[in-house]
């Protein structure tokens, strides 16, 4: 499960970029976990007959980083370099990449010793003119948005699912407490190999799989933007939540990074502990600044700087926590879709700073 600080973590990691009509942001922070353990790799162009495609991918770690990371690095070489991807049988390439690499990672030294048991989920999308590809192993996700609302997503490998269930008891284990075995909350990922030492079943067939789901659609004009991220978003922010969030942000922004930090720092005020990591990939058609949301914003953060000012001097003593409560009672106009007050308690927390100094380190995460 991991252990957690006293504090979170907040500093962030972050990249950008754009090519072949699409722009990226990622945003990767470590919160409350005691390590960061989710690792990513987003590129546009691939090289040579590949270079008006795309890729992204998100892999949450567990037991450790290594294989979070060594995924991270291999995982795309071990696809576009199979037979299959090579032959324009993209679907099959992605699923034999994942396969090979997992198996290949069994040779590591501390994978093959057992001394490093980690394992990790991973999503990851190919993304060509034409068309859309989508894998997924593990519970973390991919969300595609059209007119601020998803209109495709992954879905979670988890051990309670009939079908995985069925694999999990067909090789001899069990699912107690929504786990395998009652430890590992996924029933797909790579590496966590001591899930994968059934004899006479199938690399498939193991209590944990590293087979993908993978999904195709023809890209669409209506296409606005696609989400890839860890289950540290997912466990506080729906997948309509997120949409609307990430549709209303645009308006306001055109830095995806901004947008990508504003995401996590809302996941963290709706009480996500986990370490989390989030990749926005905006399509030709995603909002763009609007002077009238922008407008809308200010007003609202206007609003906010009164309310604040007006409940402070009626306080003895003087609270954040308290402050925070009261505001979540109102009826506060414009808050943003999909975050609510929790999207605007880092601007709170900013103000109540500016007007009481002294009282900074009380404005704490999760104060109600």
């Amino acid at each position: 499960m991991g252990a957690f600080l006293e504090r979170p973590m907040t500093s962030k990691h972050n990249e950008h970029g754009e090519g072949n009509g699409l722009r990226y942001g990622v945003g990767s922070m470590q919160g409350w976990r005691c390590e960061m353990e989710d690792a990513y790799h987003a590129k546009t162009g691939l090289g040579e007959s590949l270079e008006d495609w795309n890729y992204f991918a998100v892999f949450d770690g567990h037991a450790g980083d290594n294989v979070a990371k060594h995924c991270a690095a291999n995982l795309l070489q071990r696809i576009i370099t199979t037979t299959e991807f090579g032959n324009n049988e993209i679907t099959k390439g992605i699923h034999t990449g994942f396969l090979q690499l997992d198996e290949s990672m069994r040779d590591l030294p501390e994978l093959a010793t057992g001394v490093d048991k980690s394992g990790t989920t991973a999503v990851c999308a190919f993304i060509s003119r034409q068309q859309l590809y989508v894998a997924n192993c593990g519970d973390s996700r991919a969300v595609l948005c059209q007119n601020g609302q998803p209109i495709f997503s992954t879905q979670d490998h988890k051990p309670i699912l009939p079908g995985e269930k069925e694999r999990i008891l067909n090789a001899g284990g069990s699912v107690m407490v929504q786990r395998v075995n009652g430890s590992l909350a996924v029933s797909r990922a790579l590496g966590d190999f001591t899930y994968k030492n059934v004899k006479n079943l199938g690399q498939c067939e193991q209590l944990v799989s590293p087979e993908p789901e993978i999904f195709c659609r023809d890209r669409e004009p209506a296409d606005e933007f696609l989400v890839l991220a860890c289950d540290g978003v997912w466990d506080v922010m729906s997948n309509e939540e997120l949409c609307q969030f990430v549709h209303n942000r645009l308006q306001l922004s055109d830095s995806l990074v901004d947008v990508a930090n504003q995401v996590i720092d809302t996941c963290l005020h709706k009480g996500s502990r986990d370490n989390m990591c989030i990749i926005i990939i905006a399509f030709p058609g995603a909002p763009t600044v609007s002077e009238e949301a922008q407008k809308r914003e200010e007003a609202l953060e206007a609003h906010l700087r009164t309310r604040i000012e007006e409940i402070l001097k009626t306080m003895d003593p003087v609270d954040y926590g308290m402050l925070l409560k009261k505001l979540a009672n109102e009826d506060i106009p414009d808050l943003p879709p999909g975050g609510g007050l929790h999207a605007k308690c880092s601007y709170v927390s900013k103000v109540f700073q500016e007007l009481h100094p002294k009282l900074a380190e009380t404005c704490e995460v999760g104060k109600y």
